[in-house]
């Protein structure tokens, strides 16, 4: 049975730092012998209600636990994500985390001046920097649940999806929600739409409103969205026409409670703390870990906010499908 996540409460341990004007990292606190962890999130920052703060509850977490040293840095424009990486290694850090796709070349050439420093990226793949641990995702994995669960809600037989940027990490979304809601509904139609080709599609509420509004008119009444704060405006969509929308990365249930079908989380923030977990017990691995359906890395929630539209016989269906995925017995497409 798929366990049901929840979003644990998020409190601001006085250890975290905020980023200093300019989007230049401060560290200002005594530090004592405790490790040193820095987190430079992605496009849309701390408090996306989505995959940055899945990264960041993990370093909270992690800083609770082990009581490392906190440092966040939120780069203003695409060349701060070199520059701030950088600033945490020239002062040392024991760990540099970068949240998201964009960062692998920055990661890539910060981590090969600094050996010694431990870095972590996520959403990408390098190999070659045994100081680098790559941390990926399986997202089509949990993209084929809820695909099979919109497809079951569906009253039309027509739902949607709305990426963010058009890359192949969005396109694993689209091509697992496909690949579930056929597999429970073969005669289902799914409209895709992204809202551009670059990292700023990931934060324009405005065209995520007006994709999804597009999707609506053409009969789609389940809208998965997997596009930052983009989704915002998916979800506000489906609020105002009635229809439901499928949140992502974090819970996004809380926000249109009564027509958010479910979300589609991405735990970032289990990544994140096992890797810093690694380092506080000395056996840090770079190289690539992947997370999916078997390692509790993806999954769907079922809360407080949903569990009135989820039946019982969708959920068994979501999670039957899951454990014929672990098993090996189901293979999901990634495009």
């Amino acid at each position: 049975m798929l366990p049901s996540l929840r979003t644990p409460v998020l409190v601001l341990a006085a250890a975290l730092l905020a980023a200093g004007c300019g989007g230049s990292p401060r560290d200002d606190q005594p530090v004592d012998a405790a490790l040193r962890v820095g987190m430079v999130f992605d496009i849309g920052g701390k408090g996306d209600r989505s995959f940055n703060d899945s990264a960041y509850r993990g370093l909270m977490r992690a800083e609770e636990e082990f009581g490392i040293h906190a440092v966040e840095f939120e780069p203003g424009q695409d060349s701060d994500r070199e520059q701030g990486l950088r600033k945490l290694a020239e002062r040392g850090f024991d760990l540099v985390i970068g949240v998201g796709f964009l960062f692998k070349e920055a990661i890539r050439s910060v981590a090969a001046d600094y050996p010694d420093v431990h870095f972590a990226l996520v959403d990408e793949r390098i190999t070659g920097l045994p100081n680098v641990a790559s941390l990926v995702f399986r997202e089509e994995e949990g993209a084929f649940l809820v695909g099979a669960l919109a497809a079951l809600q569906s009253r039309t037989g027509v739902i949607g999806f709305v990426g963010g940027m058009k890359v192949p990490l969005i396109e694993r979304f689209a091509a697992g929600y496909r690949a579930g809601a056929v597999a429970v509904r073969p005669d289902i139609t799914i409209h895709v739409a992204y809202a551009g080709v670059t990292p700023a599609a990931f934060a324009d509420p405005v065209k995520g409103k007006e994709l999804a509004l597009s999707q609506i008119g053409r009969g789609a009444d389940v809208i998965f969205h997997a596009s930052g704060t983009t989704g915002n405006g998916v979800i506000e969509a489906a609020r105002d026409k009635g229809v439901f929308a499928i949140g992502v990365d974090s819970n996004q249930n809380f926000m249109a409670p009564g027509h958010m079908l479910t979300s589609m989380v991405k735990r970032v923030d289990n990544a994140v703390y096992d890797t810093i977990r690694s380092l506080v017990q000395g056996d840090f691995r770079g190289g690539v870990h992947e997370f999916g359906l078997a390692e509790d890395g993806v999954g769907y929630v079922v809360d407080e906010h949903n569990a009135d539209l989820l039946t019982p016989a969708m959920r068994a269906a979501a999670d039957s499908l899951a454990a014929e995925i672990v098993a090996g017995r189901v293979v999901v497409p990634r495009q």
